[in-house]
């Protein structure tokens, strides 16, 4: 018993730096396990195989229709490296994915982000759902997602210490984005119109000689650019065709609605899978706004009575005024927040007080066990309305102050952002207000294009966890922790499920029923395949293996082509190719691709969505091996 009374307890010992460890080694973990376990989609199998034709052929030249160069050069890189195999295609998002969640650091050490809501928007990147199916994935989505919160990170050290270094990070990651898709220029605009409006409505600085910086970024970009999309010299032709080629192709592709779905498409996605931070995300907004609100009541208070505006003892420098992300040090005029310096000691920590709802605390300590986790008692500091409101009660109001007494708004915004007069809670506001309208802008924009997608929810989502990550009480995030489970019960079920899947973000997935077929077609010699619909087979049967498949889709109206007996398995296409061949008999009949189908589930979606299952749409093949003659 008194060894346990002297030794520390778990939680006692419990730092945030371990948490963020353990938080990021989960993230590896569920994307490196059973990476293969998943035949390849669609579009993964024909990525993989241009990427192996670039290493076995060397050639390859930009297609609009594929994306950016990036993905076939790192994929055949690695082919080249570790040998061509499923696993080895999807190393690379796997490991972006992964480092997604390390990036959420350095933007907790600037200050925007306190403990908890850094070890929760960890979490929900480490957990999500779509991010962790995304990340095991060998599409360009999450190249992007990666390069976009790369360039966040540079830019906001860049604005923090004016180095030219961080200006060539973030350039590099804004022209590697650029060379994995399309939509990269779409966000960078996105970053691009609030950070004009920011300056020009001087909520930031930028300092002395920023042009040369911007050019320096801008040939950076170029550069990068123009090494991948001319093939490194191979196509210099693409340089001023490609862009014009993506513009025209996606154009046609949005109005064509060739994948369409209505504006709310995502939103689904959402309430799908991601219900946690969907909603925590409103919550943040909510809570943003009325902060908003209430740093201009202050502010309007202090104005009219500057005495009563700064607590006794209190630096006045230390608390900005502002609400959004401190300006450069070279622009003295401006108000600035000191960005707190992040260690495992007590006072580093922006602490909160605690009101009755608990929000606005971000961080407690205990100093007696060194937890930085453990609850500790704060004494509530008193904002001058506050202060008013005790007067009345005690029967000292005046008509001033009965006239000025607060709205329900103004007091639910304080009651909200209690501790929004803190230093550093300028910065987390200020990000937050940054990531909500990253999150509406993206939002509105795949709302708007005709393509609708599951992958592209992510460009969605990344903002949606860091808005859903406010503001993270002690409360809210048990709140955040107890959500997760859903959380967690989805990702599994669409990432670590070994059978097909009737949900809609498999888009059009390559079915596991393949397998029967892989066997027979490695049991024979030779194969014949008379459907149109050939993926992923070419990947599958790729190099010397290619010998043992023929694809002869001007057979498939004429099964007495087959009547010689050559062919160890045929393959037709059911129900539009044949029935019977003669000399073979109908072995079975599987899935090539399925779908999620609105069409067979509209009537009982409620239902769907608590057991996720009914009926698939699909492609079938049937199969024929030499025998007898069936029908």
């Amino acid at each position: 018993m008194e060894a346990a009374d002297s030794s520390p307890t778990f939680l006692g010992r419990l730092r945030f730096e371990h948490l963020f460890i353990l938080i990021f080694i989960l993230a590896l973990v569920l994307r490196f396990l059973f990476l293969d376990l998943k035949l390849f989609h669609h579009d993964e199998a024909v990525h993989a195989w241009f990427s192996f034709k670039l290493l076995t052929e060397g050639t390859y030249v930009y297609d609009p229709v594929y994306h950016g160069p990036l993905l076939y050069y790192t994929t055949a890189g690695m082919f080249a490296l570790l040998g061509d195999s499923d696993l080895v295609a999807r190393i690379v998002p796997a490991l972006l994915g992964t480092l997604m969640v390390l990036l959420v650091w350095p933007i907790y050490r600037l200050g925007y982000l306190g403990k908890r809501s850094a070890l929760i928007a960890a979490l929900f990147l480490a957990i999500s759902p779509n991010m962790v199916y995304f990340s095991r994935f060998l599409r360009n989505d999450i190249f992007i997602a990666f390069f976009t919160l790369l360039f966040l990170v540079a830019l906001l050290y860049y604005l923090e210490y004016g180095q030219r270094r961080y200006v060539v990070v973030a350039a590099l990651a804004a022209g590697l984005g650029c060379c994995s898709k399309e939509n990269m220029p779409l966000i960078l605009m996105i970053f691009g119109v609030f950070l004009v409006a920011a300056v020009l409505l001087k909520w930031v600085h930028l300092k002395k000689g920023w042009w040369l910086d911007f050019i320096l970024g801008s040939v950076v970009m170029l550069a990068v650019g123009s090494l991948f999309y001319s093939s490194f010299g191979a196509h210099p032709e693409v340089l001023w065709t490609g862009a014009f080629q993506a513009i025209e192709h996606w154009t046609a592709m949005s109005s064509q609605q060739r994948l369409g779905g209505p504006p709310y498409f995502y939103i689904l996605l959402f309430l799908l899978y991601e219900v946690p931070i969907y909603l925590l995300a409103l919550v943040g907004t909510l809570q943003a706004a009325l902060c908003v609100i209430f740093l201009r009541k202050k502010k309007q208070q202090e104005t009219e009575h500057p005495a009563s505006g700064t607590r006794t003892g209190e630096d006045t420098d230390a608390v900005c005024e502002t609400s959004l992300p401190a300006p450069d040090e070279d622009e003295t005029e401006s108000c600035r927040m000191p960005v707190p310096e992040v260690t495992a000691a007590a006072e580093d920590e922006i602490s909160y007080s605690e009101s009755d709802v608990n929000v606005g605390s971000d961080t407690s300590l205990n100093a007696e066990s060194g937890s930085e986790f453990a609850p500790e008692p704060a004494e509530p500091i008193k904002t001058q309305t506050e202060a008013a409101d005790e007067d009345a009660t005690a029967g000292k109001a005046t008509p001033q102050t009965e006239e000025r007494a607060p709205s329900f708004l103004s007091r639910m915004a304080r009651a909200l952002c209690d501790g929004a007069d803190q230093p550093g809670f300028d910065r987390h506001l200020g990000f937050t207000l940054f990531c909500i309208w990253w999150m509406v802008a993206s939002l509105g924009v795949y709302a708007i294009i005709g393509e609708k997608v599951p992958w592209l929810i992510v460009h969605q989502l990344l903002p949606m966890i860091f808005v859903a990550a406010f503001l993270m009480t002690r409360k809210k995030a048990v709140l955040a922790l107890a959500l997760s489970v859903f959380l967690i019960v989805m990702m599994a079920h669409v990432a670590f499920t070994p059978a097909d899947i009737n949900e809609p973000i498999v888009q059009v997935q390559n079915s596991e029923e393949l397998r029967e077929l892989f066997a027979l077609i490695d049991a024979g010699n030779k194969t014949a395949v008379t459907t149109e619909g050939v993926w992923p087979l070419p990947w599958y049967y790729r190099g010397d293996r290619a010998e043992k498949i023929t694809y002869l889709s001007s057979a498939a109206d004429n099964p007495d082509h087959f009547a010689d007996g050559t062919y160890d398995v045929i393959v037709s296409g059911s129900p539009d190719g044949f029935s019977d061949v003669p000399g073979y008999q109908r072995k079975d009949v599987i899935r090539q691709s399925y779908w999620f189908s609105i069409y067979d589930n509209g009537d009982r979606l409620v239902a769907y969505y608590f057991f996720r299952d009914g009926k698939l749409g699909s492609v079938n093949w049937n199969l024929f091996v030499p025998g007898n003659t069936t029908a």
